[in-house]
């Protein structure tokens, strides 16, 4: 791995900043969004994406009008999404949003497809989630022939058949670079591998390090596929502040409480702070100093073999300064950081 090979970026839920202890606003947020994306281009990270929800508290519903708003006060950034639920999205909408998105930003548009770890998007698009594997199946299908394709003949049971579509405005030769999202399943793993398209796994609690066999699996998926090497990507959580007490007592304060709610909905155990101090130590929490985010983020780096780290560094009710602050440290000191460590022990990809 050479040493601009490896991406860092940002990604955000859209969740509720606070100010001096008040909430922000629905369009508060919205707006610091933007601001946050200028930021993040000021100091010099890759990437900036934006992901997909439908519960309270989060201002991501409509990912590509955010991105564009991002492209006209970024320069160099490339934008996208940490997470588009293709199973409840047209695939015909969703490249028209995303070939003007990549107009607008002279050619820095992507994306992560995934099938959608909460499932609020099918009732409320008036999707069936006993549907979940096929409706993604289907549009993966086509979506990927409408970027791949110039004029596009296609039918299936989730949407009306194409006959000789040609969708304007054009995306560039080939389409945008497109992600599979995968959190855990081998199938989409292997779904990845098929298509030739990059992974992105998403670890948010264990070991990143549990995730080799997926690489593995990918990997020799691309091979007997016929596909060339394809780039692998880890999405986990996390804070950067000036000291390592300061960062894990912040993220803690924020954090704790999230987890709990999902507990809670989900049926998991509930967090205690030993459990919290152990995924900060070795576990999917990036939490710490720039000095010690960046040695955790290159050792995952050469374990998984990968060639993009990205943070989410959103959390209810983070204040904006703690937001700023991991955006201002990640591009400017951590990322830098990484790469010169990955140059003296490079991974193998």
């Amino acid at each position: 791995m050479t040493p601009t090979a490896f991406e860092m970026g940002l990604n955000s839920f859209g969740e509720i900043a606070t100010d001096d202890g008040r909430a922000l606003s629905d369009a508060e947020t919205v707006r610091l969004l933007v601001e946050e994306a200028a930021l993040a281009d000021a100091a010099g990270l890759d990437v900036f994406s934006v992901g997909e929800h439908y519960r309270p508290g989060h201002m991501d519903t409509a990912t590509p009008v955010l991105l564009s708003a991002m492209a006209t006060a970024t320069e160099r950034i490339r934008l996208g999404t940490s997470v588009t639920v293709l199973s409840t999205n047209d695939p015909v909408r969703l490249y028209h949003a995303f070939s003007t998105l990549d107009a607008v930003s002279d050619g820095r548009a992507q994306l992560v497809l995934g099938r959608a770890s909460v499932t609020e998007s099918f009732a409320l698009f008036g999707h069936d989630v006993s549907d979940y594997d096929r409706l993604f199946d289907e549009k993966l299908d086509l979506f990927m022939r409408l970027q791949r394709e110039e004029e596009v003949t296609w039918s299936g049971t989730v949407r009306t058949p194409l006959a000789g579509q040609l969708l304007r405005p054009r995306m560039r030769k080939g389409g945008i670079p497109t992600w599979i999202g995968v959190g855990g399943s081998p199938n989409s793993t292997l779904r990845a591998a098929r298509y030739g398209l990059p992974l992105m796994l998403a670890i948010i609690g264990g070991r990143p390090q549990r995730f080799a066999g997926h690489v593995d699996l990918f990997r020799r998926g691309l091979q007997q596929a016929g596909h060339p090497v394809q780039p692998i990507g880890q999405h986990s959580l996390g804070l950067v502040a000036d000291t390592d007490e300061e960062a894990v007592e912040t993220w803690w304060r924020y954090w704790e409480p999230v987890m709990t709610a999902l507990s809670e909905e989900r049926g998991f155990y509930r967090p205690s702070y030993e459990r919290y101090l152990a995924e900060v130590a070795d576990g999917a929490l990036f939490v710490g100093s720039p000095a010690t985010v960046a040695h955790k983020i290159a050792r995952v780096a050469r374990d998984l073999h990968l060639n993009r780290f990205d943070l989410k560094y959103d959390i209810m009710h983070l204040p904006r300064q703690a937001r700023a602050r991991t955006i201002e440290l990640l591009g400017r000191e951590v990322a830098p950081m990484v790469r010169e460590l990955l140059t003296k022990e490079p991974a193998d990809v």
